[in-house]
């Protein structure tokens, strides 16, 4: 196990992060460069050598209900780990929701595009705003009426 010393040793050399003192001779780093309210990566370093750092919504720690997974008995090699992959889900905005878009053709050959945008399902010909529909259901009968089918198209957007 590391001690503190090592730990607090480890941690200043990751230029990211900014010591802050808090209450019973523990001490918190912050990423103040976060993309969230978040900031605080390791937490109540304490000097018996127990401490957390946040992971919450990382794949593969078992973080506690705060989002935190306990560092007493980690390895400088696993210490260093945990911190990157913490500032890396810190500075990483929410990945943008992929838009639904569905391609359809009737018999006489014309296109038309089917765009989830903004909770409507819209429905383009060309550039062209064709229809617009509160859900999919009602733009699925719709074509149905009209007589598209859907196209599986390598480029679709799913």
């Amino acid at each position: 196990m590391l001690t503190f010393e090592e730990k607090q040793q480890i941690i200043a050399t990751i230029p990211e992060l900014t010591r802050k003192d808090v209450s019973m001779k523990r001490v918190n780093y912050h990423y103040e460069e976060s993309l969230y309210e978040k900031t605080v990566v390791v937490q109540h370093l304490h000097p018996n050598g127990n401490g957390f750092i946040y992971v919450a919504g990382i794949p593969g720690y078992d973080a506690d209900e705060r989002g935190l997974v306990n560092i007493r008995e980690a390895s400088e090699e696993e210490l260093r780990k945990i911190i990157a992959d913490s500032i890396k889900a810190l500075s990483e905005g929410a990945p943008e929701p992929q838009a639904i878009v569905q391609k359809f053709v009737n018999n006489e050959g014309e296109e038309l595009i089917l765009m989830e945008e903004q909770g409507f399902w819209n429905l383009y010909h060309g550039l062209n705003l064709e229809e617009s529909f509160g859900d999919y259901n009602e733009a699925d009968v719709y074509l149905i009426e009209e007589e598209f089918v859907r196209v599986e198209d390598e480029d679709d957007a799913r």
